[in-house]
């Protein structure tokens, strides 16, 4: 007989499922994003939610979720999934016709979102090397909501999804050199500079070629060896183990798993057994993907939102405001007509999951103040509930341009 500690133990899960069975059809129907569905249940339902009045109503507990690290691993593999999918779709051959956007506009957004962050920091007060930090975090959008946004609207081939994929691809691929700096400046802080920085992203540089020339010299064998053997459990079994193995080794390489997984993605996009695995993997990254947007929302912390409202605010219109108006110029640079440049900055204007990681991993060595972190950390939350608002009214500036472009 199981015991009321056992029971707790599926707290979780319980609620997570019953949120992904009821919540979301029911957003569905309404034409409402299930983003907001996910990320709703996990401030609802966490610890900073209804699991801060347990102590008055003990009962809560039952219907309240735990942030745990173990949630929050499973979670990360949402993204994984997602940038495996996002292979799957693509080819060497047309990521190569995109390089303009994705070398071009996605390494200027980066860097210009980041210096203009970086600088309103230093402005504040914050030292160079914690401005430099905050201005690599949230200079990164959000790849997690974003595509899958763009997935449902039906406007991942249109020009504004093509350009907001690129960034969000040049930004994946930032992660690892910034996470590998920012270990560096932790170890190395108030010293000279050392050419040991430049050697720092060797083990990354070498773990992404080893990924490259082993899958294609080991995916397409393996995957004929199991399709050969028509079980369909078997291809299930090897579809993860594509998806987790690729992961892990660029995790292990000093890159993030999620691009590990994107790489896999291209190799195996150009065999032909392209379709069955993209249908294999569907139900586990949507899953997945649920999983990481309510652990978005368990991190929320409401307490530190009512106490510095008009900060958390701030800082919030800053973000979107900024961002926004510089990727709006970047795309008009880069040949974007006005409504697509206004779409795809209203996309990418909020920030990212990857600002979690970067924050906490600058506030590890110690280079940001943790109550600094938790503050910011509180309105990039906000501002990624505020993507697929954004997303809607760009999408609708989009049908009013079609609208009148036809009347004229």
């Amino acid at each position: 007989m199981a015991t009321e500690s056992a029971v707790g133990d599926y707290t979780d899960v319980i609620l997570f499922l019953a949120t992904a069975g009821v919540v979301v059809p029911i957003f569905r129907r309404f034409r409402l994003s299930p983003v907001l569905a996910f990320l709703g249940a996990g401030v609802v339902l966490g610890p900073f939610g209804l699991g801060a009045l347990q102590g008055e109503l003990p009962w809560l507990r039952y219907v309240t979720m735990k942030s745990s690290a173990s949630m929050d691993q499973l979670a990360e593999f949402g993204v994984v999934f997602l940038l495996f999918a996002i292979g799957l779709e693509l080819s060497w051959e047309r990521l190569w016709t995109m390089r303009r956007f994705v070398f071009g506009l996605g390494a200027l957004q980066v860097f210009i979102c980041a210096a203009a962050i970086g600088s309103v920091a230093m402005m504040l007060g914050q030292d160079p090397v914690g401005a430099v930090v905050l201005g690599s975090a949230l200079a990164l959008s959000s790849t997690a909501i974003v595509l899958p946004l763009l997935a449902e609207q039906k406007r991942q081939l249109s020009r504004p999804g093509r350009a907001t994929f690129s960034v969000l691809l040049m930004q994946d691929l930032a992660v690892a050199p910034i996470l590998i700096t920012i270990a560096f400046l932790g170890d190395y802080r108030g010293e000279a500079f050392s050419p040991q920085l430049l050697l720092a992203f060797a083990p990354a540089m070498l773990g992404l070629l080893g990924l490259v020339v082993l899958g294609r010299v080991v995916l397409r064998p393996m995957m004929r060896s199991v399709a050969k053997a028509d079980s369909e459990e078997l291809f299930v079994a090897a579809s993860l183990l594509v998806v987790v193995g690729a992961g892990l080794m660029a995790a292990m390489s000093g890159l993030s798993m999620a691009l590990g997984a994107f790489v896999a993605g291209l190799l195996l996009a150009e065999t032909e057994y392209r379709k069955q695995i993209e249908k294999t993997v569907k139900p586990f990254q949507g899953l997945l993907l649920g999983l990481f947007f309510v652990s978005i929302g368990l991190g929320l912390d409401l307490s530190l939102v009512s106490e510095r409202p008009a900060l958390v605010a701030a800082l919030l219109l800053g973000l979107i405001l900024l961002n926004g108006s510089i990727i709006f110029g970047l795309g008009r640079l880069f040949g974007l007509g006005s409504t697509a440049a206004v779409e795809t900055a209203l996309l990418l204007s909020g920030s990212g999951e990857f600002a979690f990681v970067i924050l906490h991993s600058a506030a590890k060595e110690k280079l940001l103040d943790h109550q600094l972190v938790q503050t910011v950390l509180a309105s990039s939350t906000l501002s990624m509930f505020c993507i697929p608002l954004l997303a809607a009214a760009g999408a609708a500036i989009s049908r009013s341009a079609r609208r009148m472009k036809k009347l004229s």
